[in-house]
């Protein structure tokens, strides 16, 4: 009953929708209903269609093929049969993959994945289990419009893409229920190009992969785990972080701290993990999983005070020399640490303790591994075609095409779905200068313009528009940071005015400035005072994240000691020193891992931070002066709550370059608090400095950076001053302070001790 060339399309898997001819197929004949059903099983000596009501079964005849098979039934109705096969000494019975003939996304899926406005489409992308007609299984689903064909290969039918061929609908989009697939099963996709050539892909919507250097995905059920947070979701919602103390401790969760291979993780159940080992170069060193970094981790930062963690990439990558950078699998956190439901379990109990959780994100370049985005349906389809546009050769890498409608969903709805599924309170979107310039890290001819003859990238920052506007539709209380160095106008400004919609954005100019000043000899500085001043010309035009990241740490820079001038005493000065001029300074707070206690060394990804340093008395004065610094900054709303309003700051004196001194006032929002920070960047100290401030009374002195406990020398006011009536600083009043070298002082008028004074003084 079927032609021999369309069995031969199926046999060679030539056929973009096997439904055509696989499956069951109603036939009308002199009024009587008969059905056919046909199936291919390469493997198959013998298959038997079973009807479990009927307790019948009906033997199927080989057909121009020793391994296809068809046979018809007389029945009214055709529901749910199964098939018994007989593959040598072995028989089994399985449900007809092609008896589930309704596809899955509906017309207004598909019309909205097309427009590039379907923002969940990962819930219809990808492999999901699901029941169908009381069958459970999973379906599968997977956008490559210019493949021939695409077939689902897995454990369960022995990697032979010509068991499970897949339907192509009218969108490019390859669907196809498997029944009796699990949780926990693995598979790709096998893609052939209209040349013949085969490609084995990871799903790009799949939700876990294997180990690396394995590459295949897992079956997984994101809905299973029981959130506790709900208290910390419901807050955030009402909150506006700007205003919000925001000190974030940036981490690479591989190298944090490593485990002993001879003591296996412990999961969820209580049974032992897979033990995933770090590198040949670190023998019998394992990786933490996130339920082992969640009871280790959210403590000690908790004890530092800090409000956040930034996870370097947690999406599945390949090599682990590239921090995370190089992410194949966008929807998969990496499994290097766990599974789904542990990285959930992390974010959970850091909510429970009261600290957020940002992700870095990487929609700017992909790489070029074969089971990735990269050529994916046997075409530039991810990418540009033209190496112009679509190349990053100093890295390595391809850019994506954000003019491509389904590409900016991808990216888009994969913003969205970390917030989503795991509960993440912000991402760090790198590389976004990268993304901006269509010049970027290219020499002349080796980039094309765009349509007005500019080297902006409008398609890229349309796409940053869109999945900023997305995230913070759903997602009000966020935060969305762009690391982006250059001048491009309005970063973090609302889409609604032509911004391109982040709340934060990291100051890189702050960072080299900063850097720069403190790497020279303390003499020196005199005649760099601009360095310390100038970001206060340029704060306001954008909401500012000061970061020392990791970027600061590695190929050859030094970590932050080693960056500082002097001896021992004046590099941990320095670092003291900077950090609170930091603290102080308008905008939020990033730093990176290993800075909270000095560590020596630049940051190696494949190595332990150097824990063992805590064992000398320097290196825990400066883990304790920073959890001092970070409860003072948390405890004063002066410091934070008007970091982006030009009430929020005003500079005392910024013109001392000769005692390379610095002081400014930072005021509250809504109140009349207000601190004083003054900043002495030279070893000299001064034991007569006078500083103007705008209110009488007694100033306490907050903090002290050079304080004993500290590692200081113990130089400051003996816990505050009296103002003198002396109008100083175009203030009405003054402070005669000792300024500790190398130090900050952070002061604040004690209005209770000042009222009561005052009021001694009427009595």
């Amino acid at each position: 009953m079927i032609a021999p060339e369309q069995i031969d399309r199926i046999v060679w898997n030539q056929h973009h929708d096997p439904f055509e001819i696989l499956g069951p197929h109603r036939l009308e004949q002199d009024g009587k209903t008969t059905w056919a059903v046909r199936v291919y099983f390469p493997n198959a000596d013998a298959v038997w269609v079973v009807l479990p009501e009927q307790r019948q079964d009906y033997p199927m005849q080989s057909v121009h093929h020793p391994h296809f098979f068809e046979c018809q039934i007389d029945i009214e109705e055709l529901a749910n049969y199964q098939l018994r096969l007989k593959e040598g000494e072995h028989e089994r019975v399985i449900y007809d993959p092609y008896a589930f003939r309704s596809p899955r996304l509906t017309e207004f899926d598909r019309h909205l994945f097309a427009e590039g406005n379907h923002h969940r489409i990962y819930e219809k992308l990808g492999a999901h289990p699901t029941e169908i007609d009381g069958v459970q299984g999973v379906y599968f689903a997977v956008w490559a419009p210019n493949a021939r064909n695409a077939s689902v290969l897995g454990d369960f039918n022995h990697w032979d893409g010509r068991k499970h061929q897949m339907r192509k609908g009218d969108t490019g989009i390859w669907e196809l229920f498997i029944p009796e697939v699990a949780v926990g099963d693995h598979y790709k996709y096998e893609i052939k190009n209209y040349d013949g050539h085969i490609y084995e892909k990871s799903d790009p919507y799949g939700f876990h992969q294997e180990i690396r250097p394995k590459t295949a995905s897992i079956v997984a059920d994101l809905d299973t785990y029981t959130w506790n947070d709900q208290d910390w979701m419901e807050q955030r919602r009402h909150t506006d972080t700007l205003t919000q103390p925001i000190s974030i401790y940036e981490m690479h969760v591989g190298s944090w701290l490593h485990g002993s291979s001879a003591e296996p993780p412990i999961g969820a159940d209580g049974k032992p993990e897979p033990v995933v080992l770090v590198s040949d170069l670190k023998p019998g060193a394992r990786f933490l999983t996130y339920r082992e970094l969640a009871d280790r981790l959210i403590p000690y930062v908790k004890d530092l005070g800090f409000t956040h963690i930034e996870l370097l990439p947690v999406a599945e990558h390949p090599f682990d020399g590239s921090w995370g950078y190089q992410v194949t699998g966008y929807f998969a956190c990496t499994s290097r640490y766990g599974t789904p439901d542990d990285f959930m379990y992390f974010v959970d109990q850091c909510h429970q303790n009261g600290i957020g959780v940002i992700v870095d994100w990487v929609p700017g370049h992909f790489p070029k591994d074969g089971h990735g985005l990269a050529f994916f349906d046997g075409t530039h389809l991810y990418e540009h075609a033209d190496p112009r546009k679509g190349e990053h050769k100093e890295w390595g890498t391809l850019v994506f095409n954000y003019n491509r409608n389904e590409v900016r969903n991808f990216l888009v709805s994969n913003a969205l779905f970390w917030f989503d599924k795991y509960h993440i309170d912000g991402i760090r979107v790198d590389a976004v200068a990268s993304m901006l310039y269509l010049d970027y890290c290219r020499k002349p001819g080796e980039w094309v313009t765009n349509q007005y003859g500019g080297r902006e990238n409008i398609e890229a920052a349309d796409f940053l528009r869109q999945a900023n506007h997305v995230i913070f539709s759903y997602f009000p209380g966020i935060l969305s940071i762009a690391e982006e160095s250059t001048d491009w106008p309005m970063v973090s400004w609302p889409t609604y005015v032509g911004g391109l919609g982040f709340n934060l954005k990291w100051n890189m100019g702050w960072m080299h400035d900063m850097l720069d000043y403190f790497h020279m000899d303390p003499w020196f500085r005199q005649f760099h005072q601009n360095n310390i001043t100038f970001s206060m010309w340029y704060h306001h035009a954008e909401n500012y994240m000061l970061a020392l990241s990791h970027d600061e740490i590695v190929h050859g820079k030094s970590n932050m000691l080693g960056k500082m001038p002097g001896d021992e005493w004046q590099k941990f000065a320095n670092i003291r020193c900077l950090f609170t001029y930091m603290f102080t300074h308008p905008g939020k707070n990033t730093l990176f891992m290993s800075m909270e206690f000095g560590q020596w060394s630049e940051w190696n990804v494949w190595g332990d931070l150097e824990w063992h340093l805590l064992q000398y008395e320097p290196h825990q004065q400066l883990k304790l002066f920073l959890s001092d610094l970070n409860q003072v900054y948390r405890r004063e709303s002066a410091l934070y709550t008007q970091d982006y309003a030009e009430a929020g700051f005003e500079w005392i004196d910024c013109s001392d370059n000769r005692h390379s001194v610095v002081a400014f006032i930072r005021r509250a929002k809504d109140s009349e608090e207000f601190v004083v920070a003054v900043c002495n960047f030279t070893p000299q100290p001064h034991s007569h400095y006078r500083v103007g401030v705008p209110e009488m009374g007694f100033y306490t002195e907050l903090f002290n950076s050079d304080a004993r406990e500290y590692g200081g020398s113990n130089m400051g006011n003996l816990g505050g001053k009296w103002t003198d009536e002396w109008w100083f600083h175009n203030q009405p009043y003054s402070l005669d302070l000792c300024l500790p070298p190398l130090g900050v002082l952070i002061l604040k008028l004690n209005r209770e001790k000042t009222a009561a004074a005052l009021q001694s003084d009427q009595s």
